[in-house]
């Protein structure tokens, strides 16, 4: 009997002592804050991107493509229950920048000012033309050679713009100058209009 109450008394300690371990992990997941949506956002690209989450300082428009990441395809569709890329493209801008875009990705095209590739900040547009002469699809560039797009076979996602795919059917980035001017205001720098 004695060596059961022992092995009974060591049984229950091992597992208080885990329970307080999960319960001193729990305070302090939700004293940093990792709880908090936009963390979870920024720590989401931040991986997604290899840097650290500190430099992933657009946290409205991270937070606003966490939200959307995996909505299915749907053309014509701009809801959450599906999207195409111009409709991704068009919510983004009017729920992050509160600025209307055209109706599809050749349309958005003629609004913008274009940007070289090696110049693209997040919030720009990066638009293709895949096995068309005309532009085709678009997408918002997040940073580090990536974007984030409906694509008509995995529906919302971040891709790579150096994946053999993209990079062959790239044709230019765009920057609508009301973006950037937000972005500048969150990040606390001044961006110069450019005429």
């Amino acid at each position: 009997m004695n060596l059961k109450t022992s092995i009974a008394c060591l049984l229950f300690a091992c597992l208080f002592a885990v329970s307080q371990a999960q319960t001193s992990t729990q305070v302090a997941v939700t004293s940093t804050g990792a709880q908090d949506p936009d963390n979870l956002a920024k720590e989401y690209f931040a991986q997604i991107m290899g840097v650290a989450a500190s430099a992933t300082s657009n946290t409205k428009l991270y937070q606003f493509i966490y939200e959307w990441i995996g909505t299915p395809y749907r053309l014509g569709g701009k809801t959450k229950k599906g999207v195409d890329c111009s409709k991704f493209a068009y919510e983004l801008y009017d729920k992050v920048f509160n600025t209307t875009l055209g109706y599809n990705s050749r349309n958005i095209y003629t609004q913008v000012d274009p940007v070289k590739k090696e110049e693209l900040k997040p919030g720009d547009l990066v638009f293709f033309k895949i096995r068309s002469r005309n532009i085709s699809h678009v997408g918002v560039y997040i940073g580090n050679d990536k974007f984030a797009h409906a694509s008509s076979s995995r529906g919302v996602m971040i891709s790579d713009l150096n994946e053999a795919y993209w990079k062959r059917y790239y044709y230019n980035g765009g920057r609508m100058l009301t973006a950037q001017h937000m972005l500048a205001e969150e990040e606390g720098s001044y961006v110069p209009s450019v005429n």
